[in-house]
C-alpha cells in the first residue's frame, strides 16, 4: 500500500542561496545573530561559530541603512545563506537585497501602504529572492482579535494567509511562511490548520520561548508535535542566550525525531545511590568531547558497573563507573577496565579510531 505524502513533501521548493527547503528536502536549521549587524567583525565571528555548530541558514536584523550595507561584507566572509530581518521600513528591505541578502523576512502588514509593499516585491522579483512572511501572535491585528474573541490559532492563520494573498496578488509566489506564538499549544494548532491551506514551505519555531532551560522544553514539545505530523521545512529554536545553543537544540530535536542523522548522541543514566564516580561531571565532559566528531554514533555514560554494561548495550560506545575505576564498553561488550581519571581519554581514543576507520 502506497504511503501518503507528508505535508513537507508536498510543499513548494524554495531556494535560499545555495540551499533548498520544501518539497521533501531536508529540514534546515536556522538561527539569528544577536550582535549589532553594523559591527561586521563581531557578526561574522558569531556566524562562523554558528556554522561550526551546524547552522545552515542565518538571519540578521536590518534596522538601519548601515546594517543593510554591512550585509555585503558579512556575506563575503560566511558560507551559509544570509536572511535579512526587516521591520517597518521598506527601504531597508530593498537595500538588504541590493547588498546580497539571500532572503528577506517581512510582515507585509507593517511595511506600510500597498505601494511600498509592491516596491519590495518588485525588488525581490528582479533578483528571484524569496520572501518569508512572518506573523506573530503578539502582533495580531485588532480586527482578527475581535473576530475570534482573542488571540487564537485561527486568527494567526487568517492573518498569515491575508499577507500571502497580498503578495500573490502582485504575481509573486517565491514565499515562505512563518507563524509563531509563545503559547506552545496555540502554535501547534495554528500549524495544523495552516498546513493543508497553503503550498508554501513553513518556517517553524516557538517565539519568545525563554531561557535555555525553559525555552528548550517549550521548543522540544512544540516543534516535536509539529514536525512529527510531517509539518515544517526549516526550524529555529528561539532561546534567550548564546545562539549556538539554539543550533545544538535544533539538531537534537531533529535527530530525536529521526529527521536528521549524523552527530553523536550521548545517553546517560540519571544517577542513583549506586553511583561511585562523578557521573554528572563525566557526562558533561563527554557531551563536550563528542561535538567535534561527525559520526553517527550513540555513546553511553553510565554510573554503575553492575547495571551499566547491560543498560549501555544499545550504544556503540560506552563507559560505566565503579569505585575509582570504570569499564570501557563497545557494542555491549566490556573491552577493559580503566582508572576513573582515564575514562575520558580512553573514550576519546576509541572515537579517534572510529573516525579514522570511517574517514
Amino acid at each position: 500500500m502506497e504511503q501518503e505524502m507528508t505535508y513537507r513533501e508536498k510543499t513548494k521548493t524554495v531556494r535560499i542561496g545555495d540551499r533548498r527547503i520544501g518539497g521533501g528536502n531536508p529540514i534546515l536549521i536556522q538561527s539569528m545573530t544577536n550582535t549589532k549587524t553594523e559591527d561586521v567583525r563581531a557578526t561574522v565571528a558569531q556566524i562562523l561559530e554558528l556554522e561550526r555548530a551546524g547552522c545552515e541558514i542565518i538571519r540578521c536584523t536590518v534596522p538601519t541603512m548601515e546594517a543593510a550595507k554591512a550585509l555585503a561584507e558579512i556575506k563575503r566572509q560566511i558560507h551559509i545563506p544570509l536572511v535579512a530581518d526587516i521591520h517597518f521600513d521598506y527601504k531597508m528591505a530593498v537595500a538588504a537585497m541590493e547588498n546580497g541578502a539571500d532572503k528577506i523576512r517581512i510582515n507585509p502588514g507593517n511595511i506600510g501602504s500597498a505601494d511600498k509593499v509592491k516596491i519590495v516585491v518588485d525588488a525581490a522579483r528582479e533578483r528571484n529572492i524569496p520572501i518569508r512572511i512572518g506573523v506573530n501572535s503578539g502582533s495580531l491585528e485588532k480586527n482578527l482579535v475581535d473576530k475570534y474573541g482573542g488571540v487564537t490559532a485561527e486568527g494567526i492563520v487568517e492573518s498569515a494567509l491575508d499577507k500571502v494573498h497580498m503578495i500573490e496578488e502582485q504575481g509573486y509566489d517565491n514565499l515562505v511562511i512563518s507563524i509563531k506564538s509563545s503559547d506552545v499549544l496555540m502554535c501547534v494548532k495554528a500549524h495544523e490548520l495552516l498546513a493543508d491551506k497553503t503550498p508554501y514551505p513553513l518556517h517553524v519555531g516557538i517565539t519568545e520561548s525563554g531561557t535555555v532551560q525553559s525555552g528548550n522544553i517549550k521548543s522540544a514539545i512544540g516543534l516535536g508535535l509539529i514536525l512529527h505530523q510531517g509539518i515544517g521545512d526549516t526550524i529555529r529554536v528561539s532561546l534567550t542566550g548564546n545562539p549556538v545553543e539554539e543550533v545544538k537544540s535544533a539538531r537534537l530535536i531533529l535527530r530525536t525525531l529521526g529527521l536528521r542523522k549524523g552527530g553523536i548522541e550521548v545517553v546517560s543514566c540519571p544517577t542513583c545511590g549506586r553511583t561511585q564516580i562523578d557521573l554528572i561531571g563525566l557526562a558533561a565532559k563527554v557531551e563536550k568531547l563528542v561535538e567535534d566528531y561527525p559520526l553517527n554514533l550513540k555513546v553511553a555514560v553510565m554510573g554503575c558497573a553492575v547495571n551499566g554494561p547491560g543498560e549501555a548495550k544499545e550504544a556503540d560506545l560506552g563507559v560505566a563507573g565503579g569505585i575509582g575505576e570504570g569499564l570501557l564498553i563497545k557494542k555491549g561488550e566490556i573491552i577493559r577496565k580503566i582508572p576513573e581519571d582515564q575514562l575520558l581519554a580512553a573514550l576519546k581514543e576509541e572515537l579517534d579510531n572510529w573516525h579514522e576507520t570511517v574517514f
